[in-house]
């Protein structure tokens, strides 16, 4: 392996740092906050932007250690982007759908269904 050049040292480690930093953010937030709802956003978005800086520390440590473009790290990151937040709805509605069918009291009730609205006549002239 080469040795890696100072300014890449700086950019690996600022961007190993920040989104280590904002995974705290995120722990942080799951374990301040005290309901469901508000819980799960905080590792949710610690999560994505945390990993972000650190995938990006990853590929530009490995590019230069080895003198070539290494972006399987893009791959990964592209699917905890998109994969996260799935997961987020995916909790939230099933607890909101536990939450309805127990009849909590500080839970939002549904929103309610606008029938289809009649066609309009052409008024044509």
């Amino acid at each position: 392996m080469n040795a890696i050049p100072l300014w890449g040292a700086i950019a690996f480690a600022i961007l190993i740092v920040g989104g280590a930093g904002l995974t705290l953010l995120g722990c942080i937030g799951l374990a301040r906050f005290n309901a469901f709802y508000a819980r799960i956003h905080g590792p949710t978005l610690g999560t994505s932007f945390g990993m972000v800086g650190i995938i990006f520390a990853s590929a530009l440590y490995f590019t230069l250690a080895e003198g070539r473009p290494v972006m399987h790290e893009i791959l990964i990151a592209a699917f905890v982007v998109i994969t996260t937040p799935v997961t987020l709805m995916l909790l939230s509605r099933a607890a909101l759908h536990r939450d309805r069918s127990e009849g909590a009291p500080d839970v939002p009730a549904p929103r309610r269904r606008i029938a289809a609205r009649e066609p309009q006549p052409d008024t044509k002239i």
